[in-house]
């Protein structure tokens, strides 16, 4: 049984919905702007991938004001049946704020099961879910258990929600590691030197090909392929020689029934950080015999953590409808070994039906898709 995008949308610092986060890609732009919501003077820099209109002393979490109106945007087409995987990192960390900087609320507030719980009421789901949270590559790791479930008959109909926002702790986390870049992003890069923060919330909802015909919904993509591993290497820092991406990357493949060559273009994680970036194209030159045409978004959105991955896998299908590889945004100068691979300009696609899409976090994590273009993109 296929794996298939049913629905889906997203709000980034670019805006609401998948067309202004697909616009700006393409342009070039960044949606990288300086942080306002706290003082972000102590930091390694001022900047961040922010949804703008959201209220830090709103009664509702960040992440709530992102998904509420995702939710709502949906006018009931997200059935209640469908299995629910919350995947974040901090979750409604602000409220846990909140509560240690002036006493307001209660520490528990903050738990991602509370979360999942408002998250259903906001659908009507009939049953709990389950919150998945691996770093970086969370989302990513929950789009691979929906298809799994879809595939192994498990399940019908799932949705994957993902969501993070920009707080003081998460600025405060990623400064302590001197992970920042001063000004923008600039994965692949020759002159990179850390990436930005970004927030973003979205949904993916995945069903059986039969379902979704049944039920008249325009099938997006699909979900063809998926891989984890775990290079058991470092807290924070990715292995250096690529093996472990490559592992997933080998088991996406396999489940997709997909050979290297199949593969047309690539959605990097690319976070601009020295080390991430080498990885992964240590990662794509044990893989593929030739370069790819290969991307990372998060030069214009920030990377924004738990999100970035279901953000990411949005982009990649209109990647695939539109047959082209958007710019990856802030490279000006291009490292000698993504030289062939990252470009600044678009690259335009010939017949490509499935893209890779990979993702890496602390702890080790890796997680890769195969995605293909659906009939009606």
């Amino acid at each position: 049984m296929k794996a298939v995008v049913a629905g889906a949308d997203i709000v980034t610092a670019y805006g609401w919905g998948v067309a202004p986060c697909w616009q700006g890609l393409l342009s070039g732009r960044s949606a990288i702007t300086r942080v306002d919501r706290f003082g972000a003077r102590a930091f390694q820099s001022p900047n961040a991938g922010i949804v703008r209109d959201l209220d830090p002393a709103a009664a509702d979490s960040l992440v709530l004001q992102m998904l509420k109106p995702l939710i709502a945007r949906a006018a009931g087409g997200i059935p209640a049946d469908a299995f629910l995987l919350l995947a974040t990192t901090v979750g409604e960390v602000d409220l846990l704020e909140r509560f240690v900087l002036n006493g307001s609320g209660q520490p528990e507030d903050s738990r991602p099961d509370r979360l999942l719980a408002k998250v259903g009421r906001l659908y009507g789901a009939r049953e709990p879910g389950a919150v998945v949270s691996a770093a970086c590559a969370s989302s990513t790791t929950a789009i691979a258990q929906a298809a799994a479930l879809i595939r192994d008959g498990a399940r019908d109909a799932v949705l994957v929600v993902a969501c993070d926002a920009v707080t003081e702790f998460v600025f405060a986390g990623f400064s302590s590691l001197m992970a920042l870049d001063p000004e923008r992003a600039r994965p692949f890069d020759r002159a990179r030197r850390g990436l930005s923060v970004g927030e973003a919330a979205g949904y993916i909802l995945i069903e059986s090909d039969e379902r979704a015909r049944r039920e008249g919904r325009a099938v997006r993509g699909e979900v063809a392929g998926w891989g984890l591993s775990n290079d058991a290497n470092h807290r924070t820092g990715p292995s250096r020689d690529g093996r472990g991406l490559a592992v997933a990357v080998r088991k996406a493949l396999e489940s997709a029934g997909v050979s290297a060559a199949d593969i047309g273009s690539i959605s990097a994680h690319g976070t601009g950080t020295v080390y991430n970036d080498a990885m992964e194209l240590k990662a794509f030159r044990q893989l593929f015999d030739s370069p790819r045409p290969a991307y990372s978004i998060k030069g214009g959105t920030g990377h924004t953590m738990g999100a970035t991955g279901l953000v990411e896998v949005v982009v990649a299908l209109e990647s695939l409808r539109e047959q082209v590889v958007p710019p990856t945004v802030n490279l000006r100068e291009a490292d000698d070994e993504a030289k062939g691979w990252a470009s600044a300009e678009a690259v335009k696609l010939a017949g490509t039906r499935a893209q890779l899409s990979v993702n890496a976090g602390f702890g080790g994590v890796n997680a890769a898709l195969v995605v293909k273009r659906g009939p009606d993109a």
